[in-house]
């Protein structure tokens, strides 16, 4: 890519869709004109009070998982007085009385109110015709099985449909287990899939159904420091199968060994197969809800409210208030910074009693945290339905030697804008502030160093050993020209371009251009102010790694997943921009051969090639689609292109930045970049204004005359990773 000039373009040759003449304003005149509240998946802006019924439905899950993990313990403790013949000793002291049926009856009566209570779990999260359908699948299940059949088609599954909220979803799939042991639940999208449990049945060929049964609940329970026990068994070869196939299906989970039956004869001894999790990879495994059981992940959701800050300083200031890191912190989408921004977060490792108590503090650092609440787990980029804007455009005029009135300008453009759309380019937010260095520059530095590693496969051999050579810098300290040196170069450079410094005078760029002087980290963290949350990472692990190739691979390890995968992003931003435009000077707006369209109406920019349909000749001539279906790659491994001058245009620009066989994939920093298709055109939904008096902060409506106009309220909403001050342009015909 080359950097003058490319990177010179801004927004400056971007397309517009629409033909009226706009207006000039301000926009962000002061942070609280431009306030951005985030829609969830379930349609609500998260700056409104919580509905206390998810948590309700937590709470119901919490007090049948006890009961279900209280009554396995009670049917091990039984099945284990069966297998071997002698009585429990239990730490129960209500029960040390108890003989042996009023136990049994004990665990019958809690087993029993526990099925009643599951049952009543999924008949609350499942319609009546989707519960049946999913009884009788099992039913269908069950009887293949019974009737000896080995083979089960790879493609037997039923689906419970979608299921928006996540703590529903872990409650069904605990659900669903707990009374079909026999069967799994796969997501898919939010989508939930009902399985046959192949592992079950392949078990059942090794010991009995009950033992089986027992043994998957086991593994549904994850109780620490548990132990399951197979019945006694004098086959050492059947006993070693047993032992194969529990190592080779769950080895991650549990540890085996065979142990002498408790009551044997000298003569005659049996042993039998014991299972117990393995601590490190239970306390890494899959979480419950339960966020309060020792070894399990605490997860704390709130909203953030913020003003004229940058959310991953944002982020850094709580963490440390808080004591965690910056990726303890998950979230839904980035925020603008020069605005009062409302988003869902969700931190790990911290109580809601924790986050409450730093509430105050941070009100200084003009944050504000509330709907704090405990909930399953993490949040992911793109799981938001979209953003609501409420914006103030201040100093309102015609554009020069307009002879229009400024009322008739502006609702004209807002008109043509509601009902013709705007073209959907990635805003400038995405690409940094930086006159000198963008992200999407750091980006391909990134992608480049992929592609470097993939270049020299001959070096994969361990016999060959590095040449030193000199040269300069970006060779690293140790001056090897091998796999490894070359491999990171790039990483190297993005390194450079991250901490290379702009022409203002402030402590960040002073410490900035220090390091490019004297790449001496360590004094450079002394100069970096607390608050750069990016870069003091970045500098700590060049201090404690060095800053030679590996040293640069640890410090990008450093940053949180959603803060490297930003910079690769920004790049493929950058790229699909210029392809809208292309797009739009080479075939205007009629749907073209070659063309890409998306047949499903409501779908994020996260769906699939198998929604992407290629125009054909004849759908062109019967004007099959509309410019609004018309969608182009983001880039990354799982995409197609255009089969037309576009699908060129993408193979020249990867060219051209030397990316011509690039995999999108950076296993050295962790990274994949599938790629998604984003629609060339979109709409603002529930869109009103208002033309404001002077006195603006009043908001009192204004008569609609030029005199008295001058501030414009506007309020809309936006689908997930569109744009507000794109809209905005569109409507202004004025670069922002």
């Amino acid at each position: 890519m080359e950097e003058d000039t490319d990177h010179g373009m801004r927004f400056s040759s971007l397309c517009f869709i629409n033909d009226h003449v706009g207006f000039q304003g301000t926009i962000k005149a002061s942070p609280s004109d431009f306030i951005v509240i985030e829609i969830d998946e379930q349609g609500q802006l998260v700056n409104k009070t919580i509905d206390t019924s998810v948590n309700e439905i937590s709470k119901i899950q919490r007090e049948s998982n006890n009961c279900v993990k209280k009554s396995r313990l009670n049917i091990q403790n039984v099945s284990s007085e069966h297998r071997s013949n002698q009585k429990v000793d239990t730490s129960d002291g209500d029960q040390d009385h108890l003989s042996g049926s009023e136990k049994e009856d004990t665990v019958n009566d809690v087993t029993s109110k526990c099925e009643e209570e599951k049952l009543d779990l999924l008949s609350s999260l499942l319609d009546e015709k989707t519960n049946k359908s999913l009884d009788q699948f099992a039913c269908d299940i069950k009887e293949i099985w019974d009737s000896k059949t080995e083979l089960i088609e790879p493609f037997r599954e039923f689906s419970l449909g979608r299921i928006l909220n996540k703590n529903q979803r872990a409650v069904l799939h605990s659900a669903v287990k707990q009374k079909f042991p026999f069967l799994i639940t796969v997501g898919k999208n939010s989508e939930i899939v009902v399985k046959p449990n192949l592992e079950y049945k392949e078990l059942c060929h090794l010991v009995s159904e009950e033992e089986a049964l027992d043994f998957f609940k086991y593994l549904d329970a994850k109780k620490e420091n548990s132990k399951f026990t197979f019945k006694p068994d004098a086959n050492k070869d059947h006993r070693k199968a047993v032992h194969h196939f529990l190592n080779k299906k769950f080895g991650n989970l549990v540890e085996t060994k065979s142990f002498p039956e408790q009551n044997h004869n000298a003569g005659n001894l049996n042993l039998a197969v014991t299972v117990r999790f393995r601590g490190k990879a239970h306390r890494n495994g899959k979480r419950s809800l339960l966020g309060d059981q020792e070894g399990e992940v605490t997860y704390t959701a709130f909203t953030l409210q913020k003003e004229n800050l940058e959310m991953f300083e944002a982020v850094g200031f709580l963490a440390i208030k808080l004591g965690v890191i910056p990726s303890d912190f998950s979230y839904a989408g980035l925020k603008d910074k020069k605005a009062v921004t409302y988003q869902a977060m969700v931190v790990r490792k911290v109580t809601p009693e924790r986050l409450k108590s730093i509430q105050k503090e941070i009100e200084k650092k003009r944050m504000h945290v509330f709907n704090i609440r405990s909930v399953g787990d993490s949040l992911r980029l793109g799981q938001l339905k979209g953003n609501h804007f409420e914006i103030v455009i201040r100093n309102l005029q015609n554009k020069i030697n307009d002879p229009v009135s400024l009322r008739e300008r502006v609702l004209e453009a807002i008109e043509n804008v509601k009902n013709k759309g705007f073209v959907n380019y990635y805003g400038p937010q995405r690409f940094g502030k930086g006159r000198k260095i963008q992200t999407d520059q750091i980006g391909l530095a990134l992608l480049k160093s992929e592609m470097k590693w993939c270049a020299l496969p001959v070096l994969h051999s361990p016999a060959h050993t590095p040449t030193p050579v000199h040269g300069g810098k970006d060779c690293g300290r140790h001056g090897y020209h091998g796999r490894g040196s070359l491999g990171a170069t790039f990483e190297v450079k993005a390194i450079k371009l991250f901490l290379t410094p702009e022409d203002v005078d402030d402590p960040v760029n002073k410490a900035k251009k220090y390091f490019l002087d004297t790449e001496d980290a360590k004094g450079t963290l002394s100069q970096m102010p607390e608050f750069r949350v990016r870069e003091r990472a970045l500098l700590e692990s060049l201090h404690r790694f060095g800053v030679a190739e590996e040293g640069c691979t640890r410090a990008w390890l450093s940053l949180p997943h959603s803060m490297r995968i930003f910079y690769i992003h920004a790049y493929s931003s950058r790229v699909w921009n210029k392809a809208a435009s292309y797009r739009l000077r080479t075939y205007g707006t009629k749907v073209v051969e070659g063309d890409l369209v998306c047949l499903d109406k409501d779908v994020d920019e996260q769906f699939p090639s198998s929604k992407v349909h290629l125009v054909t000749e004849e759908e062109e001539l019967a004007d099959t689609y509309s410019m609004h279906q018309v969608v182009l790659p983001v880039l990354g491994y799982n995409i197609q292109y255009p089969k037309n001058k576009v699908g060129q245009w993408y193979q020249e620009t990867l060219n051209r930045d030397g990316l011509r066989t690039c995999r999108f994939k950076l296993p050295a920093l962790k990274l994949n970049v599938p790629g998604c298709y984003r629609h060339i055109l979109k709409h603002p939904h529930h869109l009103s204004y208002r033309l404001l008096a002077p006195d603006a902060d009043a908001k009192v409506e204004a008569p609609h005359t030029d005199e008295t106009a001058s501030s414009l309220f506007i309020s809309f909403d936006l689908d997930a990773s569109c744009y507000a001050t794109v809209c905005l342009r569109e409507m202004m015909k004025h670069n922002i």
